[in-house]
């Protein structure tokens, strides 16, 4: 950081030049020494960084300068240095928001450098997380994070800025591995809570004991093993967001227990009587029909509308057509960049290969895929051999629902339409049909491109 500035209130200017040497002798730290409270406070447009004063000055006392330091400058950090020893005092002073107190003795000056190290320290990691913070929000800009021109990804850009400037709860739906999260953290990252923490927690990684104390977090001896206090994600939470990964997969118990925390405000940690306010936005992603799990009584239907203030589909890498090859092309750059090797390339085969398989694992499959052809290609550029796919199924992913030949003719021309960005033309040449059986099919509601 830049050069740290102090300033020193000493009516003494024999003792005050003995600090401010001590202080000096240290690289980048600029000192200045006042004798007055006043001079000090019309100083106070250069913005100090620390303020070191004594305690007994001729035109203002020092716990009055104090007051009214942090009336100007709220978080600036004022060390008290008094010729008296009363602990009363310190405590006092302590109190009413002084950084540090420490007595006139032969170990001052050593003690208040070390206090202003620390200070500086500690402004130094601020202005790292600051800075980190800046980058973190710059790589979750909406555009940037779902770059793309189909219509399915045009229709998620247009409702993450929606939720961006809202406060609402939000359940993001979609199949497993399309990027729920990420949209979430992007939603987090470009509203009014990105500069507090987004909490993420996967409700199947836990039984329904041992989620309670994730969320509640517990005091020491609320249970065999619980050896300190322990905060959990609500209050980590706090301020900013909590996502819940598998939301439906809580049981009917802990669906309850987010639902009163949710309404209230307050939580009670596991162990303890004390009730603690809380305050941040809800978020949850289910890869099911979450409709259907209330309908069946296996997700409560009140904690189903409370989260259902803004809902999010995040659709399946099938349906962004050539926006594809955006993410082939960053998980090649990835690799590249993780395993330091040379620029890789992708042969437009190899491409079109990419552009015509159906992906039920969605970007996780694809992030695999990829990493699997630059481990294997040669000379740097990936052909179409290189790219191998694992079908887990042998049915493809309509074979398991039922439905009549029409519904199912009417979906696959619904995905070819938001693969191909609506383009009847082109999905008529591609399915061998008639443009007018297409169109036909749209007008009279049976294929909806807004579901």
């Amino acid at each position: 950081m830049e050069r740290l500035t102090v300033f020193i209130v000493e009516d003494d200017p024999w003792y005050g030049e003995i600090l401010k040497h001590h202080l000096t002798q240290q690289s980048n730290m600029e000192v200045s020494l006042f004798t007055t409270a006043r001079d000090c406070l019309q100083e106070l447009r250069r913005n100090p960084d620390v303020v070191c004063v004594d305690y007994g000055l001729p035109d203002m006392d020092g716990d009055r300068l104090l007051d009214e330091l942090i009336l100007r400058i709220p978080d600036l950090p004022v060390i008290i240095i008094s010729g008296q020893d009363d602990i009363s005092v310190a405590v006092k002073l302590l109190k009413h928001g002084a950084h540090d107190y420490f007595p006139k003795d032969d170990h001052t000056r050593e003690l208040l450098l070390r206090a202003i190290l620390n200070i500086r320290e500690n402004l130094q990691l601020k202005q790292q997380v600051q800075e980190l913070t800046q980058k973190l929000q710059l790589s979750y800009e909406i555009e940037k994070a779902f770059p793309g021109k189909s219509f399915a990804i045009r229709k998620l850009v247009g409702l993450i800025h929606k939720a961006a400037d809202t406060n609402a709860n939000l359940l993001l739906t979609g199949e497993s591995g399309v990027g729920k999260g990420e949209v979430a953290r992007t939603i987090h990252y470009n509203s009014d809570r990105k500069l507090k923490p987004v909490v993420e927690i996967n409700a199947s990684l836990f039984n329904h004991e041992k989620l309670e104390r994730e969320l509640f977090g517990y005091d020491k001896g609320a249970f065999q093993g619980a050896f300190y206090n322990k905060s959990g994600k609500f209050e980590e939470a706090a301020g900013g967001t909590l996502l819940i990964d598998d939301l439906h997969l809580l049981d009917h118990a802990m669906q309850g227990k987010l639902l009163q925390v949710v309404q209230s405000g307050k939580f009670t940690r596991l162990g303890s009587t004390e009730q603690r306010p809380v305050e941040f936005r809800l978020m949850g992603a289910v890869p099911v029909d979450i409709v259907e799990e209330v309908r069946e009584g296996r997700f409560r239907e009140d904690l189903y509308f409370v989260m259902h203030g803004m809902s999010i589909e995040v659709p399946p890498l099938r349906e962004r057509g050539k926006d594809i090859l955006i993410y082939v092309r960053r998980f090649i750059r990835e690799y590249s960049n993780a395993n330091k090797k040379r620029k890789i390339f992708i042969s437009p085969e190899a491409e079109d290969k990419l552009l015509h398989y159906h992906y039920p694992g969605n970007l996780r499959e694809l992030k695999s895929t990829i990493d699997t052809a630059c481990a294997m290609c040669a000379d740097n550029m990936i052909k179409p051999d290189n790219i191998v796919f694992h079908e887990v199924s042998k049915y493809t992913q309509f074979s398991n629902r039922d439905k009549t030949l029409r519904e199912f003719t009417a979906e696959i021309i619904s995905d070819y339409l938001k693969k191909y960005d609506q383009d009847v033309l082109l999905v008529a040449k591609k399915l061998d049909i008639g443009k007018s059986t297409i169109y036909n099919m749209m007008k009279t509601g049976v294929i909806d491109l807004n579901k």
